[in-house]
Protein backbone atom coordinates (compact mmCIF):
# COMPACT_ATOMS: atom_id res chain seq x y z
CA UNK A 1 0.00 0.00 0.00
CA UNK A 2 1.23 3.48 -0.50
CA UNK A 3 0.74 5.43 2.44
CA UNK A 4 0.46 8.72 0.81
CA UNK A 5 -1.63 8.34 -2.10
CA UNK A 6 -4.94 10.04 -2.02
CA UNK A 7 -7.66 7.67 -1.75
CA UNK A 8 -10.34 7.97 -4.49
CA UNK A 9 -13.78 9.96 -3.09
CA UNK A 10 -16.01 7.72 -1.69
CA UNK A 11 -19.92 7.94 -0.96
CA UNK A 12 -20.99 8.79 2.17
CA UNK A 13 -21.46 6.66 5.36
CA UNK A 14 -25.01 6.84 5.42
CA UNK A 15 -25.05 5.68 1.42
CA UNK A 16 -22.47 3.14 2.20
CA UNK A 17 -24.14 1.67 4.95
CA UNK A 18 -27.64 1.71 3.08
CA UNK A 19 -29.50 3.45 6.51
CA UNK A 20 -31.02 6.87 6.38
CA UNK A 21 -30.18 8.98 9.28
CA UNK A 22 -33.21 8.46 11.07
CA UNK A 23 -32.98 4.94 11.06
CA UNK A 24 -29.75 5.12 12.75
CA UNK A 25 -29.69 5.00 17.11
CA UNK A 26 -28.36 8.06 18.45
CA UNK A 27 -26.25 8.85 20.92
CA UNK A 28 -22.50 7.88 22.54
CA UNK A 29 -20.96 4.55 22.51
CA UNK A 30 -21.76 3.74 26.04
CA UNK A 31 -25.71 4.66 25.38
CA UNK A 32 -25.36 2.25 21.78
CA UNK A 33 -23.81 -0.32 24.15
CA UNK A 34 -26.87 -0.26 26.62
CA UNK A 35 -29.62 -0.16 23.61
CA UNK A 36 -28.06 -3.19 21.61
CA UNK A 37 -28.06 -5.06 24.50
CA UNK A 38 -32.28 -5.66 23.56
CA UNK A 39 -31.93 -5.92 20.19
CA UNK A 40 -34.12 -8.15 18.55
CA UNK A 41 -34.13 -7.35 15.05
CA UNK A 42 -33.37 -10.09 13.96
CA UNK A 43 -33.32 -13.75 15.67
CA UNK A 44 -29.92 -14.31 16.48
CA UNK A 45 -30.39 -12.81 20.32
CA UNK A 46 -32.63 -15.94 20.76
CA UNK A 47 -29.61 -18.90 20.76
CA UNK A 48 -26.77 -16.03 21.43
CA UNK A 49 -25.76 -15.65 25.13
CA UNK A 50 -25.03 -11.54 24.80
CA UNK A 51 -24.35 -8.68 22.16
CA UNK A 52 -20.98 -8.78 21.37
CA UNK A 53 -20.77 -4.75 20.76
CA UNK A 54 -17.56 -2.68 19.83
CA UNK A 55 -15.39 -1.87 22.72
CA UNK A 56 -11.88 0.18 23.28
CA UNK A 57 -10.92 3.82 23.02
CA UNK A 58 -13.88 6.01 23.28
CA UNK A 59 -12.32 8.79 21.03
CA UNK A 60 -10.37 6.55 19.09
CA UNK A 61 -9.45 7.70 15.52
CA UNK A 62 -9.30 4.21 14.10
CA UNK A 63 -11.74 1.67 14.14
CA UNK A 64 -11.47 -1.91 13.14
CA UNK A 65 -14.10 -3.76 11.81
CA UNK A 66 -14.77 -7.47 12.14
CA UNK A 67 -17.51 -9.30 10.86
CA UNK A 68 -19.21 -11.66 13.58
CA UNK A 69 -18.75 -13.01 17.03
CA UNK A 70 -17.42 -16.09 17.79
CA UNK A 71 -17.55 -18.44 20.45
CA UNK A 72 -15.24 -17.04 22.91
CA UNK A 73 -16.70 -13.09 22.12
CA UNK A 74 -20.05 -14.61 22.66
CA UNK A 75 -18.63 -16.20 26.29
CA UNK A 76 -17.32 -12.49 27.31
CA UNK A 77 -19.40 -10.37 25.47
CA UNK A 78 -16.14 -8.34 24.00
CA UNK A 79 -15.07 -8.44 20.42
CA UNK A 80 -11.67 -10.40 19.41
CA UNK A 81 -10.82 -12.06 22.25
CA UNK A 82 -10.76 -15.42 21.06
CA UNK A 83 -8.01 -17.71 18.87
CA UNK A 84 -8.47 -14.87 15.98
CA UNK A 85 -8.35 -12.08 18.45
CA UNK A 86 -5.24 -13.34 19.42
CA UNK A 87 -3.44 -13.51 15.87
CA UNK A 88 -4.64 -10.19 15.68
CA UNK A 89 -3.15 -8.63 18.83
CA UNK A 90 0.40 -10.31 17.73
CA UNK A 91 -0.25 -8.83 14.43
CA UNK A 92 -0.86 -5.21 15.70
CA UNK A 93 2.17 -5.82 17.49
CA UNK A 94 4.89 -6.48 15.07
CA UNK A 95 3.02 -3.12 13.07
CA UNK A 96 3.55 -1.43 16.43
CA UNK A 97 0.12 -0.21 16.53
CA UNK A 98 -1.56 -0.36 20.17
CA UNK A 99 -4.97 -1.63 20.30
CA UNK A 100 -5.85 0.17 23.33
CA UNK A 101 -5.91 3.34 21.08
CA UNK A 102 -7.99 1.65 18.89
CA UNK A 103 -12.10 0.61 18.88
CA UNK A 104 -12.57 -2.59 17.43
CA UNK A 105 -16.43 -3.77 16.80
CA UNK A 106 -17.95 -6.35 14.23
CA UNK A 107 -20.39 -5.68 11.32
CA UNK A 108 -22.74 -8.64 13.01
CA UNK A 109 -23.18 -8.59 16.63
CA UNK A 110 -24.98 -11.91 17.52
CA UNK A 111 -22.61 -15.34 17.54
CA UNK A 112 -24.39 -17.60 14.62
CA UNK A 113 -23.45 -21.25 15.16
CA UNK A 114 -24.74 -24.90 13.79
CA UNK A 115 -24.82 -27.30 16.42
CA UNK A 116 -22.77 -30.29 16.30
CA UNK A 117 -23.62 -32.80 19.32
CA UNK A 118 -22.30 -30.65 22.03
CA UNK A 119 -19.88 -28.44 20.09
CA UNK A 120 -21.41 -24.48 18.93
CA UNK A 121 -19.54 -24.38 15.31
CA UNK A 122 -19.38 -20.51 13.85
CA UNK A 123 -22.18 -20.33 11.00
CA UNK A 124 -21.80 -17.39 8.69
CA UNK A 125 -24.84 -14.87 9.12
CA UNK A 126 -27.04 -14.44 5.91
CA UNK A 127 -27.66 -11.30 4.38
CA UNK A 128 -30.87 -10.27 6.07
CA UNK A 129 -28.90 -10.49 9.35
CA UNK A 130 -25.86 -8.23 7.98
CA UNK A 131 -28.79 -5.81 7.30
CA UNK A 132 -30.32 -5.88 10.58
CA UNK A 133 -27.07 -5.09 12.42
CA UNK A 134 -26.16 -2.30 9.57
CA UNK A 135 -27.92 0.39 11.73
CA UNK A 136 -25.76 -0.63 14.82
CA UNK A 137 -22.47 -0.46 12.43
CA UNK A 138 -23.96 2.91 11.36
CA UNK A 139 -24.18 4.71 14.83
CA UNK A 140 -20.89 3.67 15.72
CA UNK A 141 -19.15 5.27 13.16
CA UNK A 142 -21.74 7.98 13.32
CA UNK A 143 -20.17 8.12 17.43
CA UNK A 144 -16.99 7.96 16.99
CA UNK A 145 -16.70 9.85 13.77
CA UNK A 146 -12.84 7.94 13.06
CA UNK A 147 -10.22 9.24 10.84
CA UNK A 148 -8.74 5.42 9.68
CA UNK A 149 -11.67 2.24 9.44
CA UNK A 150 -9.97 -1.06 8.62
CA UNK A 151 -12.28 -3.59 7.46
CA UNK A 152 -11.27 -7.27 8.42
CA UNK A 153 -12.60 -9.91 6.27
CA UNK A 154 -14.78 -9.93 3.27
CA UNK A 155 -17.91 -9.39 5.18
CA UNK A 156 -17.13 -5.86 6.93
CA UNK A 157 -15.34 -4.48 3.06
CA UNK A 158 -18.48 -5.62 1.51
CA UNK A 159 -20.50 -3.83 3.80
CA UNK A 160 -18.38 -0.59 3.47
CA UNK A 161 -17.62 -1.25 -0.19
CA UNK A 162 -20.18 -2.86 -1.87
CA UNK A 163 -21.07 -6.63 -2.49
CA UNK A 164 -18.21 -6.58 -5.80
CA UNK A 165 -15.58 -5.72 -3.39
CA UNK A 166 -12.88 -8.60 -3.68
CA UNK A 167 -10.55 -8.93 -0.96
CA UNK A 168 -7.73 -11.21 -3.23
CA UNK A 169 -8.20 -8.38 -5.56
CA UNK A 170 -8.36 -5.05 -3.92
CA UNK A 171 -7.17 -5.61 -0.10
CA UNK A 172 -5.05 -2.52 1.03
CA UNK A 173 -6.25 0.02 -1.40
CA UNK A 174 -7.37 3.49 0.74
CA UNK A 175 -10.71 4.68 0.00
CA UNK A 176 -12.49 7.96 1.19
CA UNK A 177 -15.90 7.47 3.35
CA UNK A 178 -17.16 10.49 3.07
CA UNK A 179 -15.14 13.73 4.17
CA UNK A 180 -13.08 12.94 6.98
CA UNK A 181 -12.45 9.43 7.26
CA UNK A 182 -10.54 6.71 4.93
CA UNK A 183 -10.34 3.59 4.69
CA UNK A 184 -8.89 0.31 3.48
CA UNK A 185 -9.76 -3.93 3.78
CA UNK A 186 -7.04 -6.65 5.08
CA UNK A 187 -7.42 -10.23 5.36
CA UNK A 188 -9.54 -11.06 8.87
CA UNK A 189 -7.46 -12.99 11.41
CA UNK A 190 -9.83 -15.72 11.13
CA UNK A 191 -9.20 -16.40 7.50
CA UNK A 192 -5.62 -16.50 8.03
CA UNK A 193 -6.27 -19.35 10.71
CA UNK A 194 -8.29 -21.52 8.21
CA UNK A 195 -5.65 -21.58 5.82
CA UNK A 196 -2.92 -24.10 4.34
CA UNK A 197 0.40 -23.80 6.55
CA UNK A 198 2.22 -22.58 3.49
CA UNK A 199 0.09 -19.48 2.30
CA UNK A 200 -0.65 -18.83 6.18
CA UNK A 201 3.10 -17.07 7.11
CA UNK A 202 2.47 -15.06 3.19
CA UNK A 203 -1.22 -13.93 3.99
CA UNK A 204 -0.34 -13.23 7.99
CA UNK A 205 2.92 -11.31 6.84
CA UNK A 206 0.45 -9.12 4.39
CA UNK A 207 -1.70 -8.66 7.01
CA UNK A 208 0.96 -7.10 9.58
CA UNK A 209 2.22 -5.05 6.41
CA UNK A 210 -1.48 -3.42 5.68
CA UNK A 211 -1.39 -2.97 9.59
CA UNK A 212 1.43 -1.06 9.46
CA UNK A 213 -0.42 1.79 7.06
CA UNK A 214 -2.32 2.25 10.35
CA UNK A 215 0.32 3.72 12.24
CA UNK A 216 2.21 5.88 9.14
CA UNK A 217 -1.31 6.97 7.97
CA UNK A 218 -2.44 8.47 11.17
CA UNK A 219 0.52 9.85 11.77
CA UNK A 220 0.38 12.43 8.41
Amino acid sequence: MTAHARPPRQATLDTLLAKPVHEIPAGNLETLRRKARDCHACGLWKHATQTVFGAGAEHARVMLIGEQPGLQEDAQGLPFVGPAGQLLDRALAEAQVDRGTLYVTNTVKHFKYELRGKLRLHKRANAAEQEACRMWLAAELASLQPRIVVALGAMAAQTLFGNAFSITRQRGRWRRLGEDTEAFATFHPSAILRTRDEQRATMYRQLVEDLTEIRRHADD
